[in-house]
């Protein structure tokens, strides 16, 4: 069974930096995209952050500057480096991958940052 499980979520003051990690294990043959979604209350789930196999990324306007989206393809792994974080910054990330051709997503984590 394929699964996603983030990590590295918890609180912080505003300013400060947090660091988000995703491992992807099961029977995987096929990894193409990854990147993070995040949640607010009151909020729509949007695209924070994301990776190409190839290593190509995007990132939302409201976080360019401040978070790094990496991956490392031998570990199945992804990871979200936040800097500067924001009291708006808080929200539950989610991972998302696709994964053997087939969007999948973790439980999320969740990052409160206090002012």
């Amino acid at each position: 069974q394929v699964q996603l499980v983030e990590s590295g979520g918890g609180s912080v003051q505003a300013g400060g930096s947090l660091r988000l990690s995703c491992a992807a294990s099961g029977s995987i043959f096929s990894i193409n995209d990854m990147g993070w979604y995040r949640s607010a209350p009151g909020k729509q789930r949007e695209l924070v952050a994301a990776v190409s196999r190839s290593g190509s990324t995007n990132y939302a306007d409201s976080v360019k500057g401040r978070f790094t989206i990496s991956r490392d393809n031998a570990k199945k792994m992804v990871y979200l480096q936040m800097n500067s974080l924001k009291t708006e910054d808080t929200a539950v990330y989610y991972c998302n991958a696709a994964i053997n051709f087939e969007d999948r997503w973790g439980k999320g984590t969740l990052v409160t940052v206090s002012s």
